[in-house]
């Protein structure tokens, strides 16, 4: 080849001899003393033959594509929500889901036991519908600071009511249910026998065997005047509330209470001093009870009792022959001869006993009689009003006026 031909720009240059460095100088460093590489073997090692490769890059130096950044959140998006749904459901179940399908507004009964747990509590009132969920009442009762205040007993209470609502109930106390009897003045035992079977289902003889029988049953410092074996009197006329399924010794009981309480206040000085006990003040209000219907007349009508026990008169009243003969209301003439000590045509005296339960104001008109001579009294009122007399032919012109009718 000839020496003039061009070099080829590609092909290493030719190698040129080694030149010695001038005498006295410091020798080059090595690198440039070093052979170098030529530029047709790194041309040589770029331009090889043979297929194009793509060589390997680490993962954390590709970039990463959209499509599969978006795939990445899309699966980190379901399993939160999954979790979450999870975690709701959850949550859900426990505090808010209703242990009970049973409509709301309804009035159910339920019993809570004595000693029952927070929990047992809970599941009744769920499981009964009155509250949703049991958790969630017992989490209320907590934060009300009630939990532990809830009272055992019988509740009537609405279903799907309020969780608040229902622990401040339970906290009260069951609601007793009470019943409404009035024994109106005048009634004797048997009356009042049969409305207390009416209102309560106390059987009447029931009743009446423990009224007329058992005084001696009862402690009260008041039945020690009593001669007889009956409560007949003392059965307190007046409006009580009693529970349901009272028994008979207890509502006899609350009524003798409340006469030894509405008599506490009588002054008995009087009739002590005529030789009279409070039971024999008590007999004869009953009297005054029947006779008199005014309750003006009752202070004269005690005083013609009182007249005519001070003359050792007979009382001779209707009203104790028709307790003798159990509630007869037309007398007649054999009628008022029968014997029995509360016939006062017969005996003379206070009758052993009541005739009925009189109201507070015969029984003060029984103890502070009315300063009187009168011995005889009659009705000559259309109003019920008494006319009274102090002698027998007085009485004779009443009685005579009366046949002509009530003025």
């Amino acid at each position: 080849m000839s020496d003039d031909l061009p070099i080829d720009p590609l092909l290493d240059p030719p190698e040129e001899p080694p030149v010695d460095p001038p005498a006295g100088l410091p020798p080059r460093r090595a690198r440039r003393q070093a052979p170098t590489r030529g530029r047709s073997e790194r041309l040589a090692g770029q331009r090889a033959p043979g297929p194009r490769t793509t060589s390997a890059r680490p993962a954390s130096a590709r970039a990463k594509s959209p499509s599969a950044l978006r795939r990445r959140l899309t699966v980190s998006f379901v399993v939160l929500a999954v979790v979450l749904g999870a975690l709701a459901f959850g949550v859900w179940s426990t505090l808010y889901r209703a242990s009970s399908d049973v409509p709301a507004g309804r009035t159910v009964s339920i019993v809570i036991p004595k000693g029952a747990s927070g929990a047992t509590v809970a599941s009744i009132l769920a499981d009964s519908g009155v509250v949703a969920n049991p958790t969630m009442f017992r989490l209320r009762a907590s934060a009300l600071g009630l939990a532990g205040a809830i009272k055992a007993g019988s509740y009537s209470l609405k279903t799907g009511s309020p969780y608040d609502d229902v622990v401040h109930l339970l906290t009260r106390g069951p609601v007793v249910e009470l019943i409404t009897v009035t024994i109106p003045e005048g009634w004797g035992i048997p009356a009042v026998a049969a409305r207390m079977f009416e209102k309560l289902g106390i059987p009447e003889q029931e009743f009446i065997d423990l009224a007329t029988t058992g005084a001696k049953k009862f402690d009260f410092a008041f039945l020690a005047d009593d001669p007889t074996p009956s409560l007949e009197g003392y059965l307190f006329p007046k409006t009580y509330d009693f529970k349901r399924g009272v028994k008979a010794t207890d509502v006899i009981k609350v009524m003798l209470a409340q006469y030894g309480k509405e008599t506490a206040g009588i002054d008995y000085s009087y009739a002590r001093s005529k030789k009279l006990t409070p039971h024999d003040v008590l007999a004869i209000a009953s009297i005054i009870e029947r006779e008199a219907q005014v309750p003006k007349d009752r202070p004269n009508v005690a005083s013609v009792i009182y007249n005519r026990l001070a003359i050792g008169m007979r009382l001779q009243l209707d009203s104790t022959v028709q307790y003798a003969l159990h509630g007869k209301v037309k007398l007649t003439l054999d009628d008022l001869k029968v014997d029995d000590p509360y016939n006062t045509y017969v005996y003379i005296g206070v009758p052993p006993g009541p005739i009925c339960s009189p109201g507070m104001s015969a029984i003060s008109a029984a103890a502070h009689p009315a300063a009187t001579k009168y011995i005889y009294y009659i009705l000559t009122h259309k109003d019920g009003s008494q006319s009274f007399a102090t002698n027998y032919a007085d009485f004779l012109k009443l009685k005579a006026q009366f046949k002509k009718g009530l003025q």
